[in-house]
Formats: structure tokens, sequence, C-alpha cells
């Protein structure tokens, strides 16, 4: 097969792994980095371009692995590959969903799939009100589209959470309220999908530091097996927002397994290294099962 990486650099370690599996079961495997890449539409069918070589019909398959800064441009020319009929690892449509945390949330709850209590607002005359529909403070402020840690605070008391959030309103930056679950002590566990299964898992410990349990904050991790309401949270949260392969972020609370975040682009490294299950090979072999099509 003939497969190609979005992403911005080889030099990614998760890129840089799946090239190695693509290129172990005998594909041809190109890093496309996709703000490079550009879309003519007009007259005749549209082409995609990298710089002035025209990739419309290269490839069989792509892997996205787009960041949060070009969400937007990466989304479309993902979009723009499967009009042409060739198959993603994640739909363009996924991949802008799980970017924004709220519009995630907002599909898991009509769903089914449990959430922290979450409020969403821009707002800047009810702050206060705000925080009492979670139960008052500590309360956990988010931006919609931080990744890996960034953009999420713990307001310990009223007045800094109003002080943190006035200051996001005032800058037209897009926050999320949540509940801080006291009882997860700091960890949280990162599944990973691949297809339909359940492939990787591990438990995720923040240091005594930071409450925010993420591999690239230094956070501890070790391999565990999710129970069968975590395995169902993580493998429905992925159908319902489209993405073929996800990281699913999952917290422990009183009242249960509770989503806290889809990434439609996880991290390899901490993974792999924490329960030595090959995540890279699962993905290439995805996208074996699904790949091949008529090149037109």
């Amino acid at each position: 097969m003939d497969i190609a990486i979005l992403s911005v650099s080889l030099n990614v370690h998760s890129t840089k792994r799946i090239v190695e599996e693509a290129q172990n079961a005998g594909h041809y495997v190109e890093v496309i980095d996709h703000t490079k890449c550009s879309v003519k539409l007009g007259e005749g069918r549209p082409q995609i371009y990298l710089n002035e070589e025209n990739v419309t019909n290269e490839f069989d398959a792509i892997i996205p692995r787009i960041g949060a800064k070009v969400t937007r441009h990466g989304a479309a020319i993902v979009k723009q590959f499967e009009m042409n009929n060739v198959f993603s690892t994640a739909r363009s449509l996924g991949i802008t969903r799980a970017r924004n945390k709220v519009r995630t949330l907002q599909i898991m709850a009509r769903k089914g799939i449990p959430i922290p209590e979450t409020v969403f607002s821009i707002n800047p005359d009810n702050i206060e009100e705000q925080i009492k529909l979670l139960g008052g403070p500590p309360v956990i402020i988010k931006l919609q589209e931080g990744t890996h840690g960034m953009g999420v605070i713990l307001a310990e008391t009223k007045k800094s959470a109003k002080s943190i959030i006035d200051t996001f309103y005032k800058m037209d930056t897009s926050i999320l309220l949540q509940r801080y679950i006291a009882e997860a002590n700091g960890e949280d566990i990162r599944i990973i999908v691949v297809g339909n299964k359940v492939v990787a898992s591990m438990k995720r410990t923040s240091d005594l530091d930071d409450f925010r349990s993420n591999v690239h904050r230094g956070a501890d991790t070790t391999a565990i097996k999710p129970t069968a309401k975590e395995q169902y949270i993580a493998l429905n949260a992925t159908k319902y927002l489209g993405l073929g392969v996800a990281g699913v972020d999952i917290m422990r609370s009183k009242k249960g397994p509770v989503l806290i975040e889809v990434n439609a682009s996880p991290g390899l490294q901490g993974i792999e290294a924490a329960t030595g299950v090959n995540v890279a090979k699962h993905i290439i072999q995805f996208v074996e099962k699904n790949g091949y099509r008529k090149r037109k």
C-alpha cells in the first residue's frame, strides 16, 4: 500500500514509530506536512498539492497527525482526501469535534456517556453563579482547545476562580468549567482505541506539585486493564466522534468512570513504554484492513 502520514515532521516520535511499522509491513510510506498542502477547487476535479506536486491520487490511505494550531486547515486537507475516496484513520469531522472539548462533551452527554459536571458560558456578569452550578470551589478551568495538559487550571477558592475566569472572558478566550474530582487523586486513565478494539491502557499519576496527570508533564505511568465500563466508554466515545484511532482519557470518580476528553492524534511514546504494546503496528494493521481503494 501507499500510505501518507499527515504530520509536520518525521522527528515527532509518534510519526516516526508509525513510519517504522509501515515500512516493516512492506508498505510505501511518506510523511506529508499538511501545513504545506493546498487544495485547488473550481474547474475539473479538486486537486491536492504538496507545494508544487499533485498528490491527489498518490495514496491508498492517510494517517492524520494534526496539531492543535492547524486543526482547521489540517481537517480540510483530510476532508479533501476523503472526498477523493482515500481511507483515513480519522474522519475530518471527528478531528474537529475531538479538538473542541465542549463539542465532545455535548455529543457524549447526548449519547449517555458519563462526563464530569461541566459549565460553559461567555457571560462575565454571572461568574459566581456559574461556580455555584458546580457546587462551589475548587473548580477546574480549561481552555476549550488546550492539549497536553496546557490550559488546565485548578482554582481552589472562589476569589481565584472568579479572577481567572474573568481574565479569560476579557481576553475573548473560550473556556469551560468542571467540577474538581478530588477522589481521583491526580490520576486518570488513557485508553487507546484502534478500530473497534481497546489495544492498550495505562494509568497516569501526576507528581505532588501538579494535579494534571499528563505524560508530557512528567506523570508516572502504569499499565492497567480497564474495567468493562471504562472500555465501553472508550469504544463508544471513539465511535460517536467518528474516529478510527483515538486516545480516550477517563477519570475514576465516586459515581464511576467519567470521560474527560478524546484525542484524535494520541501520542505513542508513553503508552508503548508503559504497556509494551506495539500500538503503531495496530494502527498499520487497521489501515491494511480498510485502506485499499480504486484509484481514479
